[in-house]
């Protein structure tokens, strides 16, 4: 008998658990929604007490209760040196974007890198020109769109990204707008959008922008021996 009282007694605890932290979810939701930030999503963090919300405008951290919300990186302390904790938690979103990714698949695949990349940029240009270069050491290279001057809908190169990207083959489409021949079509930036918000979120601030498997963003370029020595290092 104190056994099933004991079952019972711990199933309504860890269901009030449950609906107390839903509750505090709720009312973080609810104060950011109200300060006009959008699409905001709370899910834990490595520190108790300590929601992480993820944002349209970036990522935040919040306190249980919903009476603090904290701003910056989030860093683990490894044997290895800091670890941004921060950018992991966009990971899911990112992987999520797959199907809008202009991938470039390396045959012997050691790593793989998101870039977010602007057809207007110089270095953005030059690592594009060394694909072959990044895949022959193992690197899959797998584009997203950042355009720098930002997505308003009359703004040329973000135009010409969306038409890139949402071309009936966009590695060609991309490969022909690096050599000079950009789209002559141009659409209104709907999936360029996403991706530059998304950007954002990660702390981009120039291109290219390279993301490593576990969230960490380098900024700027690398030449292929360069980034496959800091990918294996980290």
């Amino acid at each position: 008998m104190e056994n099933k009282m004991y079952k019972i007694f711990t199933a309504v605890f860890l269901s009030f658990l449950a609906f107390h932290a839903i509750a505090d979810d709720k009312a973080i939701i609810a104060k950011l929604t109200k300060m006009g930030l959008q699409q905001v999503e709370v899910n834990d963090s490595p520190i108790q007490g300590l929601k992480t919300v993820n944002t349209e405008e970036g990522i935040l951290y919040a306190s249980d209760d919903a009476k603090y919300i904290l701003h910056g990186k989030l860093y683990e302390l490894t044997d290895k040196g800091p670890v941004d904790v921060s950018a992991k938690s966009l990971m899911a979103r990112l992987e999520s974007y797959k199907n809008d990714m202009i991938i470039y698949p390396a045959k012997h695949e050691k790593h793989v890198v998101t870039v977010f990349m602007d057809i207007s940029c110089y270095y953005c240009h030059k690592l594009h020109e060394q694909m072959k270069e990044y895949n022959a050491q193992g690197i899959t290279v797998r584009y997203l769109a950042f355009p720098r001057r930002g997505v308003a809908s009359n703004d040329q190169t973000a135009q010409q990204m969306e038409a890139i990207f949402t071309a009936q083959d966009p590695m060609q489409a991309l490969n022909d707008a690096e050599q000079g021949n950009l789209p002559k079509q141009l659409k209104t930036p709907n999936v360029v959008v996403k991706h530059y918000k998304l950007g954002i979120a990660f702390g981009v601030q120039g291109t290219p922008a390279i993301v490593t498997e576990n969230g960490e963003v380098i900024g700027g370029y690398l030449e292929p021996k360069a980034l496959l020595a800091e990918l294996t290092n980290n």
